[in-house]
């Protein structure tokens, strides 16, 4: 996901593996000049292998922002392969406080309910306040929140996005044991730290009665019913308001 104010310069919201794809496919961040990009910033929510892989991409050795809480911060510190990003500044982002990582761009960082990387779940570490993180953006008298990876889905945390311009969520499993079911994994979903698009917790039935202009679902699994334009798994989508989001998704507020 890339956020811009100006058209000009652009925050990345995690880096996937497949971000040169996804470069490639999009105009606006097409490179200008030799070894320059328009991605001023990097904003990692997390350091799942599918938020920091894509860091490797970026190595090509034009300057920008590393923004991460600062555990992400230091698993990515452990791994000396993340040293290629020899022109990156790394910055430690202030949970639960505002601050402005490109011109225009006002964020704001809080906890979600979430888990450790998975990779990380054998050294015991217990579960903190940073290892999961949503965003509120706000830039020209519009607000956005961005959240793709979510355990559960609070009260409090509904409150917050009421009244919000667009909404970016969790909607990897359609159900919890859909990993399972398919033969792709022993892990549940709520395992992994992502509640289900179905059930009377999940994301359809708890946004139900929150007011959002925009509701989007992002980091979709492949094994997703919901991701079929025809399967009753997306008419229950968009009956409920939300749009799947793909490759080339765009939304202007």
């Amino acid at each position: 996901m890339a956020l811009s104010a100006d058209g000009e310069t652009w925050l990345l919201v995690n880096a996937s593996p497949d971000i040169r794809q996804q470069l490639l496919e999009t105009p606006d961040l097409h490179p200008r000049s030799l070894r320059g990009s328009p991605v001023g910033a990097v904003l990692l929510t997390n350091a799942e292998i599918d938020a920091v892989a894509g860091l490797l991409t970026l190595r090509e050795g034009h300057a920008f922002d590393l923004w991460a809480d600062r555990s992400v911060l230091e698993t990515l510190a452990a791994n000396s392969i993340f040293d290629v990003l020899t022109r990156v500044s790394r910055r430690d982002l202030p949970l639960g406080e505002g601050f402005q990582p490109l011109r225009g761009l006002h964020v704001k960082t809080f906890p979600v309910p979430g888990k450790p990387a998975w990779y990380l779940e054998q050294s015991n570490q217990p579960a903190a306040d940073g290892d999961t993180i949503g965003l509120q953006v706000c830039a020209g008298g519009k607000t956005a929140f961005i959240i793709p990876a979510c355990a559960e889905i609070t009260d409090d945390l509904l409150a917050r996005m009421d009244g919000a311009d667009a909404v970016f969520f969790d909607g990897t499993l359609w159900r919890d044991d859909e990993m399972i079911r398919a033969g792709l994994s022993s892990k549940t979903g709520a395992q992994m730290g992502h509640v289900s698009l179905s059930g009377p917790d999940g994301v359809l039935a708890r946004f139900a009665a929150v007011n959002v202009t925009h509701r989007v679902l992002v980091h979709i699994n492949n094994s997703n019913p919901a991701l079929l334009p025809d399967s009753p798994e997306r008419h229950a989508v968009t009956a409920a308001g939300w749009v799947v989001g793909q490759a080339g998704t765009r939304i202007d507020l």
